[in-house]
This record gives C-alpha cells, sequence and structure tokens, in this order.
C-alpha cells in the first residue's frame, strides 16, 4: 500500500470515527441532562483508565482502580451540585479521608521503589483527567438550568477548531508551532483552526441563544489558546512516555486522551468565564 492511499485511509477512518462519535455525542446531551451524565461519565472513565495505563508502561505504578474511582466520585458529585440534586455541599468533604486512602494503600506495597511517584501520578490522574470533565456539569448549569445548547456549543467550536488545524496543517502547513514538543504541528494549521473555530462561533451564536453572540466568541478564543496548548501538552505527555498515540480505542483518532486532550485544559478558563460574564 502506498503512503497516499494510507493517507486516505487514515482520513476515512478518522471522519467516520469523527462523525459517528459526534452524532453519539450531540445526541446523549440533547436527549437529557442523564444522558449528558451518562456520555460524560464514559468519557471521564476511558480517558482516565488510558492515562493510568500509559503511565503504567512507563514503568509506574498508580493506583488505577482506586484513581479511576475517585474520578468517577468527582464527577458525580460535581454533577449531583450542579443540577440542584445534593444541597449540602459538605458531600464534597468525603473527598479528603478517601484521597488519604492512597497513601494507606502504598504504605503496604511493599516491593514498589518509588511510592511517592505512584502516588503523584494516581492524583495527577484525577487532576489532569477527572477534574476538568466533572467541570463541563458547571456549565451545563451555568443558568440555573441544564442548557444542552452550552455543551453543544462547546463541542462545535471545539471540533472546529481541531479539524480546521488538521486540515490546514496537512495542505499548507510549512513553519513549525512548537517542534520541540510537537514536529508535525504548524502556525498554518493554528490559524486554520482558528478561523473555523471562530465561524463556527458565530453559526452557533445565530442558532444557539442561551448565551449572546459575543459569549460564543470568547468561548472560541478560549479554545483557540487553550485548546492548542491542551493537545501541546499532552504531546510532551506522550514524548515523555516514548509514544506517539494515547491508544487506538477511536480509530483515525488515536485514544481518549488524544481526542479530548484540548478540552481538558480549555473547561476550567471556560467556567470561570461562564461565572463572572453570567453573574454581572
Amino acid at each position: 500500500m502506498t503512503s497516499t492511499s494510507i493517507k486516505y485511509a487514515d482520513l476515512a477512518k478518522r471522519l467516520v470515527t469523527g462523525i459517528l462519535g459526534a452524532f453519539f455525542v450531540i445526541f446523549a446531551i440533547a436527549y437529557s441532562r442523564w444522558g449528558f451524565f451518562g456520555v460524560f461519565l464514559f468519557t471521564c472513565v476511558m480517558t482516565q483508565w488510558e492515562f493510568y495505563k500509559l503511565i503504567k508502561a512507563n514503568g509506574i505504578i498508580p493506583l488505577r482502580t482506586y484513581g479511576t474511582l475517585m474520578g468517577i466520585l468527582v464527577y458525580s458529585l460535581f454533577y449531583l451540585a450542579s443540577a440542584g440534586y445534593m444541597a449540602d455541599l459538605d458531600w464534597f468533604y468525603i473527598i479528603l479521608p478517601l484521597t488519604s486512602g492512597v497513601y494507606f494503600i502504598k504504605l503496604y506495597k511493599k516491593d514498589e521503589k518509588k511510592p511517592f511517584t505512584n502516588i503523584a501520578f494516581t492524583f495527577l490522574g484525577i487532576f489532569y483527567v477527572a477534574l476538568p470533565i466533572s467541570l463541563l456539569s458547571v456549565a451545563a448549569f451555568s443558568l440555573g438550568r441544564y442548557s444542552y445548547e452550552i455543551i453543544i456549543g462547546l463541542f462545535l467550536i471545539l471540533w472546529a477548531s481541531d479539524t480546521g488545524a488538521y486540515f490546514a496543517g496537512i495542505q499548507f502547513g510549512r513553519r513549525k508551532l512548537f517542534e520541540r514538543v510537537s514536529p508535525k504541528k504548524s502556525w498554518e494549521g493554528s490559524v486554520g483552526g482558528a478561523i473555523l473555530s471562530l465561524a463556527f462561533a458565530v453559526g452557533v451564536g445565530h442558532y444557539f441563544h442561551d448565551l449572546a453572540r459575543w459569549q460564543w466568541i470568547v468561548i472560541s478564543l478560549i479554545v483557540i489558546v487553550c485548546g492548542t496548548y491542551g493537545d501541546l501538552i499532552e504531546s510532551l505527555f506522550k514524548r515523555s512516555m516514548q509514544i506517539k498515540d494515547s491508544g487506538s480505542k477511536l480509530p483515525g483518532h488515536g485514544g481518549f486522551l488524544d481526542r479530548f486532550d484540548g478540552l481538558l485544559l480549555s473547561v476550567p478558563f471556560i467556567v470561570i468565564f461562564l461565572k463572572f460574564c453570567l453573574k454581572y
């Protein structure tokens, strides 16, 4: 098989996976608040488990099951609190003694040479993956009710940024964006992603009215900057682990971490923006 045919085969897989995945995510979000809860609970578990699997392959021994269960707890608490099912926020304090359990478990692991390195990476899986995905619930209920428009609009803008960067990079990419970390990413790709993202923000603002058009544009700008850095940070992580893709569960896209890397860094800034601009 020639390099050109391989290239088009990868593109076809990427398109099919992207279209099917986007349809499933949009349907679940639009269907109900519990559809939103389910699809991102699944995303949180798969992404965090993948993260732990990658670092374990590099000789680090995190508490995969315990860390993932902690991620599920954090995600569930944020959802229940944001959706108004949990008026007493004191339930969040349960996280504190449960995180201490990591130290107790590692204390009894006799053969580990670097237990605190393993503890640190267990916590990193929670903070790097589970916490940002949990913050999607804060965005979804930032109007005091469930808004599927905010989440679908966010993902349309994020996907547009990724798609524009991918195709502009292939077609016009010449100048390296951050060659030390990610040799394939280019300035031309970033500009293409920014243009398509802003175009989608304007379009989303026309059809979705839970936020003003200028707010969608600001969200797009956050995605352009933070999404790019999120991608670069994940590339830095993969280089430090000496791997190419985070996984192969999403044909043409790599793994869940590859697919949601831009989201992980963008969501905290978007939540802060929504909290302040909707308050005043």
